[in-house]
């Protein structure tokens, strides 16, 4: 069989199996076994893949990601984020726009410690968008600033989406999780100037209202007491890691102790939000390790088949520069993102792509930090972007898809600048690892 029909077989049964509702992790099993019965020997090869597949679970870089979710369930279960966006909305004042603000420091902070895309909208979502709406702001700027924000999680560490590409790719972690530092500091600040403009253009989308005045006294308590800790939380577990002191599974064990002492501290800490922590950190580590499975397994078939190496041969031959190749890739996940979710994509894409990506010479972590931002914005892709619906599931009644999907634009164009700013400027991205001690 030559690649073309190994990889039409390949792909073809995965996207058949889905499409007749089949989860992901069970098509791409049942596609795995097929393809190593098929292309690595009969049963001898459905044994190897399995032993393989193992083989790759128990990698120890792959302990930060249930670490850092146990992390972000911690933080959100413990009201720690309920107490951190109380004290930034006291501090900002009688500030237009102040709540869509609040919005997006919030939820960079909460994106920071939590590392949850669905979690950060889910909380902003329920919290902030009545609110908002209450005092009359625009549906539009009452949404889009927490569609924006959720996917800051993405490329902010700790990111446990960050982990689990890097091991896809078989690239340095602690290299890709430093490395969305600067660019999650600039995607924050895009989004401050963003609602700087709107305001300034549209005064009537956050109407003004006398909020409560706050003596300076209240505010060196509020920095003090319920934001500096938290931020030390996230300074801390970063810090280990640019320090060499860490590595990215020792950085993230510090960050869970560094919340559970937060969280004894301000005596927020119960079984009920340890039990509830444990337990969505543990349904979404078992979902993130299918993947994993899957995904080292279908890349070994591609391999054995000649697929992965027929595709990238038949890719490089064309006279295209590496920069048409990129926009190419990132072509795809956009159009993979209007239909799946992103562990799907990375594990569909990923195979194929860094290989790619490296026999066009690209720098892999500068690559990774692009296709997390490229599956970012897949979060928001009408129609089937996963926080469009988390949003949908929390905003007021009344608010149709039609608006949540008008109100991510102008923040999908905040990343579509990034990412052009980091193609333009690629130490935006690696410089920082660089420099890092290791």
């Amino acid at each position: 069989m030559d690649w073309t029909s190994a990889i039409a077989l390949l792909f073809g049964m995965i996207i058949g199996l889905m499409l007749l509702g089949m989860p992901v992790a069970i098509a791409f099993l049942a596609t795995n076994i097929v393809g190593a019965y098929i292309f690595i020997g009969g049963t001898a090869g459905i044994g190897q893949m399995l032993t393989n597949g193992f083989g790759a679970m128990t990698n120890f870089s792959l302990v930060p990601i249930p670490m850092f979710l146990l992390m972000g369930e911690l933080f959100y279960h413990t009201g720690l984020g309920q107490r951190m966006f109380n004290a930034i909305d006291r501090l900002f004042g009688n500030i237009p726009g102040r709540l869509a603000y609040v919005t997006v420091a919030g939820g960079t902070g909460f994106a920071a410690l939590s590392g949850s895309s669905m979690g950060s909208t889910a909380l902003l979502g329920s919290l902030m968008v009545p609110e908002m709406m209450r005092r009359g702001y625009n549906k539009y700027l009452s949404i889009g600033p927490i569609l924006g924000t959720g996917g800051l999680a993405v490329i902010i560490p700790p990111s446990a989406l960050a982990v689990l590409l890097a091991t896809l790719g078989r690239t340095d972690v602690a290299a890709l999780l430093i490395a969305g530092i600067i660019p999650g500091i600039i995607l924050a600040t895009l989004y401050f100037a963003l609602i700087a403009a709107w305001t300034l253009l549209d005064p009537s989308a956050a109407p003004g209202y006398l909020a409560e005045k706050v003596p300076v006294s209240e505010k060196m308590r509020l920095v003090v007491v319920d934001i500096l800790p938290l931020i030390g939380a996230i300074v801390l577990t970063i810090g280990v890691m640019i320090s060499g002191w860490a590595t990215p599974t020792e950085a993230a064990a510090i960050g869970c102790v560094s919340v559970l002492a937060l969280a004894v501290l301000y005596r927020s800490l119960s079984w009920r939000s340890i039990k509830a922590s444990v337990n969505g950190a543990l349904r979404v580590t078992v979902m993130a390790f299918l993947i994993i499975f899957g995904s080292a397994t279908f890349s070994q078939i591609l391999a054995f088949s000649g697929a992965s190496f027929g595709l990238i041969s038949w890719a490089t031959s064309f006279e295209a520069s590496p920069m048409t190749m990129l926009f190419l890739m990132m072509a795809v996940l956009l159009f993979l993102g209007c239909f799946m979710d992103q562990l799907s994509m990375m594990l569909l894409t990923a195979p194929i792509f860094f290989p790619l990506a490296s026999s066009l010479g690209f720098d892999l972590t500068w690559f990774a930090i692009i296709m997390l931002l490229t599956l970012e914005i897949g979060f928001t892709t009408p129609p089937f972007g996963l926080l469009l619906f988390v949003m949908k599931g929390v905003a007021p009644p009344g608010t149709t898809m039609k608006d949540i999907y008008l109100a991510a634009l102008p923040f999908i164009a905040c990343v579509f600048l990034l990412i052009a700013l980091i193609i333009v400027f690629p130490p935006l991205a690696t410089w920082l690892p660089s420099v890092a001690v290791r």
